[in-house]
C-alpha cells in the first residue's frame, strides 16, 4: 500500500520517496506487526478462552506440562495475521521472491490450521494424517520451487558456507532439493514448539538474519562487495521478516513462561514453511543448517531417538525431542528456552560473520 499507493505521488510530494526504501518500510513493518500483535493477541486469547479453545497436551510427555492442559491455541492465527497486515501495508507485491514466500506461508497456514481445527474442535487426536501433510508440505514447496526456477526468480545453482563460488549446478534437481529444505524446515520448527517461547525465539533470530541476507543478496553492489549470489528483487524478502518478527515479539509477549496461548501447528508450519522458503529464494539453503542450528537439532534428535530404538531398542535421550531430555535432566523449563535463545543467537551471528570469510 505505502509502495505502491504513495510512492508514485513521489513526484509532487518528495518526502514520499522514502517509501521506495526498503528499509524504511521493513521498519514501518516491525512496528505495524509488533502492535497489531500485542493489540489484537489480548482479544485474540479472551475468545479462545471463552469458545474452550484449549491445548491438549501428550500423556507420555514430561508431569510438569499436565498444567498446561486446556491453554488457549491457535495464536500462529494472530501471528500471520498480524504479519500479513504489515505486508499488505508496507509490501513491495511486484517482487516475486516476496509473493513465493507468501504463497507457501499461506499454504502452511491452511494445513496447520485444518490440523489444529480436527484436534481441538473436532476432537481428533490424530488430526491431519502424517502422510498428508507431506503430500501437502511438498506439493507447496514443489510448486513454489519450479516457479522460482522456470521464471527464474533464482537459479539452480548450490552454494556452501565460507566459498566464494556455486559447488554445483543441480538444473530441475534443484526443485525436489529446495522442497526438501522447506518442507523440513516447517516440521522442524513443529518439532521445536514444544516448551513456552522456545520455537517463536530461534524464529524471530532466524527470520532476523535471512531477512538481512536477502537484503544484501537483492542489492547487487552489496552481493558483489560479499561475494554472494544476486538474486533481483529478493531484498523485498526484508520487509516480510521485519512483518514476522514484530509480529513474533507481539506473540512472544503472550507466550514467554507461562505461557498464556500456544501457537498450534497453524503457527509452527507456517512459521517453518517461511523460513525454509526465505532460505532458498535467498540462496541460503546450507547456511541455513547454522541460522536455525536450533531446528536442526531439535528435528536430529527425534531422527535419532526414533532410529536408535527401532535397530536396538534403545533409547539415546531420555526424551525427544531434545528439548524435554533437559527437563528430564533436571533443567527449569526456563533455564532451557533461554539457553536454546542464546544458542540460536550465537549461530545467528557465526552464520553472518561467515560473510567474511569466503
Amino acid at each position: 500500500m505505502l509502495f505502491h499507493w504513495l510512492y508514485p505521488l513521489s513526484q509532487n510530494h518528495h518526502i514520499l520517496n522514502l517509501f521506495r526504501y526498503i528499509t524504511v518500510r521493513s521498519f514501518i513493518a516491525f512496528l505495524i506487526g509488533i502492535i497489531v500483535s500485542i493489540v489484537w493477541g489480548k482479544r485474540f486469547i479472551a475468545l479462545m478462552k471463552l469458545r474452550q479453545f484449549g491445548q491438549s497436551i501428550r500423556e507420555d510427555g514430561p508431569e510438569s506440562h499436565k498444567k498446561k492442559k486446556g491453554t488457549p491455541t491457535f495464536g500462529g492465527v494472530f501471528i500471520i495475521g498480524s504479519a500479513l497486515v504489515a505486508c499488505a501495508i508496507c509490501g513491495n507485491f511486484f517482487s516475486f521472491p516476496f509473493l513465493i514466500t507468501l504463497f507457501v506461508m499461506m499454504s502452511y497456514f491452511f494445513l496447520g490450521g485444518l490440523d489444529d481445527y480436527l484436534k481441538v474442535l473436532l476432537k481428533n487426536s490424530k488430526g491431519v494424517s502424517a502422510r498428508q501433510k507431506l503430500v501437502w508440505q511438498f506439493a507447496t514447496a514443489g510448486l513454489a520451487a519450479y516457479v522460482m526456477i522456470k521464471w527464474n526468480v533464482t537459479d539452480s545453482q548450490l552454494h556452501l558456507p565460507f566459498m566464494k563460488e556455486a559447488v554445483i549446478d543441480l538444473g530441475w534437481w534443484y526443485v525436489p532439493f529446495a522442497a526438501l529444505v522447506i518442507v523440513g524446515t516447517s516440521n522442524a520448527v513443529n518439532l521445536t514448539d514444544g516448551l513456552d517461547g522456545l520455537a517463536i525465539g530461534p524464529v524471530i533470530i532466524s527470520a532476523s538474519t535471512l531477512g538481512v541476507l536477502g537484503y544484501m543478496a537483492g542489492h547487487s553492489e552489496f552481493a558483489q562487495y560479499l561475494l554472494i549470489p544476486y538474486v533481483p528483487d529478493v531484498g523485498e524478502i526484508l520487509v516480510l521478516a521485519a512483518a514476522l518478527v514484530g509480529a513474533g515479539a507481539g506473540f512472544l509477549w503472550y507466550n514467554s513462561y507461562p505461557a498464556e496461548i500456544f501457537m498450534g501447528d497453524v503457527g509452527s508450519l507456517s512459521l517453518g514453511g517461511v523460513l525454509g522458503t526465505m532460505a532458498v529464494v535467498t540462496k541460503n539453503e546450507f547456511l541455513f543448517v547454522i541460522i536455525g542450528g536450533i531446528f536442526v537439532i531439535e528435528a536430529l534428535s527425534v531422527i535419532l531417538q526414533v532410529a536408535s530404538y527401532k535397530t536396538r531398542k534403545k533409547r539415546i535421550f531420555r526424551m525427544a525431542p531434545i528439548h524435554h531430555h533437559f527437563e528430564l535432566a533436571g533443567w527449569p523449563e526456563t533455564k532451557v528456552i533461554v539457553r536454546f535463545w542464546i544458542v540460536s543467537l550465537v549461530l545467528a551471528i557465526l552464520a553472518l560473520a561467515s560473510l567474511k570469510l569466503r
